[in-house]
């Protein structure tokens, strides 16, 4: 009898600590592959911000470009973050997704560099030649 409520007890006690932590859908829940892109494009704002923009200004907030272009507001991101957050195993799977998607953007970008990297030196190596040309 001991050992049956014991286990009543710890039963009782599991399912009231999870009761709180489980919260109603949203309305406005923004979908999962709209989430991945929304939370991939607020990454990229957030290293931005650090950066010099084109009229040479740094510490920009692009977070309510991020949202406009998702027609969000930050409500909105704040309530569906929330909810996914309590779902772990999906919210790992669009993290997984967002850093997969970050990597990408990275080797592509390390990619294009490259490229004008080897153009450039191309170049340098056509005028030196063509000034050793004309030296001589």
């Amino acid at each position: 009898m001991n050992k049956f409520l014991s286990i009543l007890f710890l039963s009782i006690f599991l399912m009231n600590c999870t009761s709180n932590t489980i919260i109603k859908k949203p309305d406005n829940l923004i979908p999962e592959n709209q989430m991945v892109d929304l939370l991939t494009d607020l990454l990229v704002a957030s290293g931005a911000e650090n950066v010099k923009n084109l009229q040479l200004k740094r510490k920009v907030n692009y977070y309510p470009l991020v949202f406009e272009k998702y027609n969000i507001d930050s409500v909105q991101f704040k309530e569906s973050n929330y909810y996914y957050s309590t779902k772990v195993d999906e919210y790992n799977q669009i993290i997984r997704k967002v850093e997969t998607r970050l990597s990408d953007m990275l080797n592509q970008y390390e990619k294009e560099r490259r490229t004008k990297d080897s153009l450039s030196n191309f170049k340098n190596v056509l005028r030196d030649q063509e000034v050793d040309a004309f030296v001589k």
